[in-house]
């Protein structure tokens, strides 16, 4: 063994709403804890879209993905656990005492006794349009994702794709845009009904089953017409815009993970009620887990975080409490209640 390697009681891998919340939950549990994530920046699939409002997290009124990410990280930060970016884990290895050994792709080890994956589908890179070309407007006016709202304000917009991401970003640039044209490959869209009906009932342009076929510049820099091709007659239209966002998915990169042993299908560990994987000793929160009462909400994720860390806990400690008590009565808030200048009810 390593001496210089510390021990921790809990590694969480990914750094999305599970990840984070498992972190601070961790630390209610007084354990030693350690978070890592493959990005560079905390938050997960929330990074892709920071300006999306969100509205389903219990007592939060309608708050910024940008705003909901700081708040996380600040509630994960609360007991100081110790947090590592930029690290993709690869590798892992049980040793003969029953801890772990993670190893990133680079080759640097984290000792642990217990791992609750919060990976939500892995690294995660966003479908590129696949036409000749296409990256060279990746500067300019093609898009993957959407930081700003603004930038859109007064232009036509083409928006390829239909699932949520795709439906979302119509209803939110409607408003603001000159006109929305949305292409679909197929009929249907597979966004939220609520959202897909509020997106029909809008000014914006849908044209299914079509897609795109080829992005003209009248520059050489930036996109000014779009030609789409119907899926079934072929025909042709082409159609002049002021920018084009890409929304066809996800790529999701496990790294090693998969190779471990676990009992996986192509996205998810499956997990018992307690959270635990086959594996002893390796949990799962959030949209990598699957079990018969999955909640795939974020509310959803923060509670598969707060029971992996309870079903971790009592692995390590058969005899400790079910749960960490309410923070009213946790001890481990009374000197930060202090601080707030909170009086604690004798």
């Amino acid at each position: 063994m390593n001496e210089k390697l510390e021990l921790y009681d809990v590694t969480i891998v990914g750094g999305g709403p599970a990840g984070m919340y498992a972190a601070f939950y961790s630390g209610m549990r007084d354990l030693k804890t350690k978070l890592i994530d493959a990005n560079d920046t905390l938050g997960g699939r929330l990074l892709i879209y920071p300006e999306k409002m969100i509205w389903d997290v219990g007592g939060m009124t309608p708050t910024l993905c940008e705003k909901l990410i700081a708040q996380l990280e600040q509630q994960a930060r609360t007991f100081d656990p110790t947090i590592l970016l930029g690290r993709p884990i690869h590798g892992l290895e049980r040793l003969e005492d029953g801890t772990y050994m993670l190893v990133t792709t680079e080759g640097e080890k984290h000792w642990t006794r217990t791992i609750i994956l919060a990976i939500g589908r892995g690294i995660l890179k966003m479908a590129k349009l696949e036409l000749e070309g296409a990256e060279r407007y990746e500067v300019t006016n093609l898009h993957y994702t959407v930081q700003e709202l603004e930038p859109f304000r007064g232009k036509r917009v083409l928006i390829s794709g239909g699932g949520n991401s795709a439906v979302d970003w119509a209803n939110e640039l409607e408003p603001i845009a000159e006109a929305v044209t949305v292409v679909h490959r197929r009929e249907q869209f597979g966004g939220h009904e609520k959202n897909i009906a509020r997106m029909k009932a809008s000014s914006a342009s849908i044209y299914t089953p079509y897609e795109v076929s080829k992005l003209s510049s009248s520059n050489g820099e930036a996109i000014d017409s779009v030609m789409i091709t119907h899926l079934e007659s072929g025909e042709r239209q082409e159609l002049e815009v002021d920018a084009v966002i890409v929304n066809h998915g996800l790529k999701s990169d496990f790294s090693g993970i998969k190779d471990w042993g676990l009992s996986m299908d192509d996205w998810n560990v499956f997990v018992n009620g307690r959270l635990a994987s086959n594996l002893p000793g390796i949990y799962a929160a959030g949209d990598f887990a699957n079990f018969e009462s999955k909640l795939n909400l974020i509310a959803g994720a923060f509670t598969d975080a707060a029971l992996a860390v309870n079903s971790a806990k009592q692995y390590m400690d058969p005899e400790a409490p079910r749960m960490a008590y309410v923070s009213s009565h946790n001890a481990r808030f009374k000197e930060k209640n202090k601080a707030l200048g909170v009086q604690d009810e004798e």
